[in-house]
């Protein structure tokens, strides 16, 4: 067996070898383009809505992308088999650059979330296959710094993104800070024809579609969408209502299907393994206010595009950070990061309830934002690398791939479920109606006030995750 762990065995640059280049270029380019999308469209939605109106549909552009980003993830291990890699990769390229197209020549707010929602499908299976690939063009001893490479292109996309849509964004010319990821995703197809496997896997056999379950969760979404843009009480109780319906008809589907999206027991919230999928939803959930925050630094705070969508990336680069310096931590030390990461992460919330409104700006005011901003990520990103190592461990014996797919499926589910329900609370708190800066400013305090009740939850589920723990070390006594 090889020795991964060993650092003669497994080292960075063994990802830059003339072997390993090009499919290290593929699968990281795959990953930066579906996250510098993230970054670039965050950044210059102000912008956008500005031109083309459509403020009340504002939060459809983040949800539409994650939704479909959800069905197509689930749904690549069975592309690939079917395809290869190579042709798998070709075709989620050219989705995305269709709907790359789309988002750059839109004219109005509902072809703009159209492209975004085509985005969303071609990105999903890119950054779902840069998992799926890793197993077929690198030796196993390379398998954990590969994956490692993939978490690295977060931060590079952070970095990237909001310079890309905020200086396209500053002069005026959003459209082509979509069109400028045409030529990336030109490249990396070239880099596929040339080095990648175009075998085909007829062997495995193809497993159920949880179809219905993907279906119900693409409606719960798209029902709180539409009711975020009727900013009344009557349709945002009656959209809860459906939604709270739909839920329990997926949990009730799920539990019996053949096909399933999640792993036996994390249906189970109270037990120590559900618990740990409830603490990644609701830590994901709280994030998501993220979505408004470079609109109300314009808006509110008078800052420039390029300025707001680098503070907007505080909270991913807060995550990175923080997973960096907790990623060694083990036993007791890495249980404890669950619970504290949601402390930290509700903390910088609370900060933001306190600041985000404000309608007079300073720099006292604009430096405790990017506080609180950072805090939110990294607290998740502080337990991260532990709560889904403890999935893993927790998992049934003939499930771990499963549960590993299903971080990713809960991940952006309730990315898109996050953002819906910001859409929400933002329109009903006066986004649009009255508008302006006080419509702004209330906007800013409800959203982040609502939103302390994920990480207050995940709280509760992290006590109950670590509970777990600690039964399993006494018994071990």
């Amino acid at each position: 067996m090889t020795d991964i762990s060993n650092p003669q065995n497994a080292r960075w640059r063994d990802l830059i070898t003339p072997e390993h280049l090009p499919y290290s270029a593929i699968l990281g380019g795959g990953v930066v383009l579906h996250a510098m999308n993230v970054f670039v469209s965050t950044t210059i939605l102000p912008s956008v809505v500005k031109d083309i109106g459509g403020l009340s549909y504002y939060a459809w552009s983040t949800t539409l992308f994650v939704v479909f980003s959800i069905v197509s993830a689930a749904l690549t291990s069975r592309l690939k088999n079917a395809l290869g890699p190579r042709e798998a990769y070709l075709t989620a390229l050219a989705i995305f650059a269709v709907g790359t197209i789309l988002c750059g020549s839109a004219t109005n707010i509902a072809i703009l979330n159209a492209g975004r929602a085509v985005q969303g499908a071609g990105g999903g299976i890119l950054y779902a296959l840069a998992y799926t690939v890793i197993r077929m063009v690198f030796p196993e001893k390379l398998w954990p710094i590969a994956i490692g490479l993939i978490t690295l292109m977060w931060g590079v996309a952070t970095l990237l993104g909001p310079a890309v849509g905020g200086v396209f964004a500053e002069i005026g010319q959003w459209r082509m800070a979509f069109y400028a990821l045409l030529p990336v995703s030109a490249f990396i197809a070239l880099l596929s024809i040339i080095s990648l496997p175009a075998t085909r896997n007829h062997l495995v056999k193809a497993e159920p579609i949880p179809g219905i379950q993907l279906l119900v969760l693409v409606a719960i979404v798209g029902i709180l969408s539409i009711a975020s843009s009727d900013p009344t009480i009557k349709s945002v109780v009656y959209g809860l209502l459906i939604c709270f319906a739909l839920g329990y008809i997926a949990i009730r589907v799920e539990k019996n299907a053949r096909g399933r999206i999640l792993p036996r027991g994390a249906l189970n919230f109270l037990s120590p393994f559900g618990a740990l999928y409830a603490c990644v939803a609701f830590l994901l959930i709280g994030m998501q206010p993220e979505t408004f925050v470079p609109f109300f630094l314009q808006k509110l705070h008078g800052q420039s595009p390029l300025i707001a969508g680098y503070i907007g990336a505080l909270m991913a680069l807060g995550w990175t950070l923080a997973a960096s310096i907790s990623a060694g931590y083990t036993e007791e030390r890495a249980n404890r990061t669950i619970l504290h990461g949601s402390v930290i992460s509700l903390g910088g919330l609370i900060i933001q309830v306190v600041f985000l409104p404000y309608t007079v700006s300073s720099l006292a005011i604009l430096s405790a934002i990017c506080v609180g901003l950072t805090m939110v990520g990294f607290g998740i990103g502080y337990c991260w690398p532990h709560v889904t190592t403890k999935i893993y461990h927790a998992a049934p014996s003939d499930e771990s791939d499963l549960a590993a797919g299903a971080i990713t499926t809960v991940q952006l589910f309730a990315t898109a479920l996050g953002a819906a329900l910001a859409g929400m609370v933002v329109n009903l708190a006066g986004l649009a109606e009255p508008g302006g800066i006080e419509g702004a400013s209330s906007a800013a305090f409800w959203m982040c006030l609502v939103f302390l009740a994920a990480p207050m939850l995940s709280i509760f589920f992290a006590i109950r995750a670590n509970k777990g723990v600690q039964i399993k070390q006494e018994k071990a006594i």
